[in-house]
């Protein structure tokens, strides 16, 4: 092993085998340590705004100059179907329409001004699910599909050997009928609220618009296999064994009853009689909340993951003993939320960085755990038409507040545009800045943490074999 200080300080390097001194000349190592110049953006480029960073501004033509640059793609067709689902629920209300016509120009009116549009934007699905939700049973009798009795009843024997729902609610108590209440009650209303408040507080910028999103997505496929796969709760089996189902009969409270006979309040009764779909009871959006929930703050908070999956087991025994529904339900919302969240997490969701509490201790955000193909990694994606992967490569042009993974607080760093930056972790490098080029890195160098890009000032110091 030669000797680095020697050969590195020698003002004409030697080249082997005898070849000529000229080529010394494209020698692209420099010799000693040459002082780094920070970065300068682009003539005409503007510095990407901090990553926590909310827009402030109400002027709409800035929405509609981002919607005329915005490169559209294959997910962008998201907007057409949430914008299909609001118009079919629009259609189905009662007439009224000036009042449809106002409350279409006043969402309108805050996706289009920048405020607003960082909020309503990302959480549009959730909006959407809500109206398809209770706007569902406007639905004409003569369309809707035969109601199914015996299908969870006989799922529930097969896969388990017996009912596990009229075994929970078999033995009661005014204890009992407390637990289940406050997460099957109370809990399943309140908590995505708060995990969207904590998620926007303490994880990475970012994580609450796909949460958003997916928990929005996730409830409108709910609704519409309910809509589409209608099939009675245990309740009904209790009331009226497997006699058939009609449309036009009431729901029940079930065990929710107890709670209103125990306070002396009508909470729960004329809500789950009056209930839009009262036989939607496959998949569980109880379950589904809750194990969506779980899943997304055990991604932002790993040490109280245990505290997580014990609220979910709890809202499931509560779901049971309280009549609503059968463990097969259960199972189907919690494999509707997997699917969305493992979805979610692969391209749009924020990796949290361990030494970060808050949302205004980060500098840099990155997206997803997908492996980048080689394809991805090169720039080339399907619309030039042989690419692998499904996403293009963004440039620092795009305006993203349109797609899935995009928020206010998106800003150019998950773009490709953050090496004119200072500080700023990126796989770029800016055209204007000098070549660097190292050899013989060691492959069990600390350049590359993890899934995280080096800064420049853990590169600067490497040694040359």
């Amino acid at each position: 092993m030669q000797d680095f200080a020697g050969v590195l300080g020698q003002t004409k390097p030697k080249m082997p085998f005898a070849w000529p001194a000229k080529l010394a000349q494209l020698n692209p190592i420099r010799t000693g340590r040459q002082p780094r110049s920070r970065p300068r953006a682009k003539s005409g480029a503007a510095l990407p705004d901090d990553v926590t960073t909310l827009k402030t501004s109400f002027n709409i033509s800035e929405s509609l100059r981002a919607l005329r640059r915005h490169k559209w793609r294959i997910y962008d067709l998201q907007h057409v179907v949430v914008l299909c689902y609001i118009i079919f629920s629009l259609c189905i209300l009662p007439s009224a329409p000036l009042l449809k016509l106002a409350a279409m120009l006043a969402l309108s009116l805050l996706l289009l001004m920048p405020i607003t549009q960082q909020f309503f934007l990302p959480s549009l699905p959730i909006w959407t699910y809500l109206l398809h939700f209770f706007s569902s049973r406007f639905i004409a009798t003569e369309y809707r599909p035969h109601i199914w009795v015996k299908v969870l009843p006989a799922l529930e024997n097969v896969l388990y050997g017996a009912n596990l729902s009229n075994i929970l609610s078999a033995h009661t108590h005014p204890v009992l009928d407390i637990l289940a209440w406050l997460p099957y009650g109370i809990g399943h209303f309140v908590l995505p609220a708060v995990c969207s408040a904590v998620m926007f507080l303490f994880a990475a910028p970012g994580t609450t618009p796909v949460f958003a999103r997916a928990f929005g997505y996730m409830c409108m496929i709910g609704v519409t296999i309910g809509v589409l796969l209608p099939c009675t709760p245990p309740w009904y089996e209790k009331a009226n064994g497997l006699a058939p189902a009609h449309y036009g009969m009431p729901g029940s409270p079930a065990g929710l009853a107890r709670i209103d006979e125990l306070f002396g309040v009508d909470m729960f009764t004329t809500k789950f009689t009056t209930a839009p779909l009262p036989f939607a009871a496959f998949p569980s959006l109880h379950s589904a909340n809750a194990v969506l929930e779980a899943l997304f703050l055990q991604h932002c908070f790993p040490k109280y993951r245990a505290f997580f999956v014990t609220y979910v087991v709890w809202i499931w025994w509560a779901t049971m003993y309280l009549n609503h529904h059968y463990a097969i339900d259960l199972v189907g919302g919690g494999l509707l939320a997997a699917t969305a969240y493992y979805m979610s997490r692969t391209r749009w969701l924020p990796r949290p960085q361990a030494d970060k509490s808050n949302r205004w201790e980060y500098d840099y955000v990155e997206f997803g755990d997908r492996p980048r193909l080689a394809d991805e990694e090169y720039g080339y994606g399907y619309a030039n038409g042989f690419g692998l992967g499904l996403l293009e490569r963004r440039g620092a042009d795009d305006s993203d507040e349109w797609t899935l993974g995009s928020s206010s607080s998106f800003d150019s760093l998950s773009r490709g545009s953050s090496s004119s930056t200072p500080g700023i972790l990126s796989p770029t490098t800016p055209e204007d800045e000098g070549k660097h080029i190292a050899l013989g890195l060691p492959l069990q160098s600390d350049a590359w943490s993890g899934q995280r890009l080096a800064k420049e000032s853990e590169l600067t110091g490497i040694a040359v074999r």
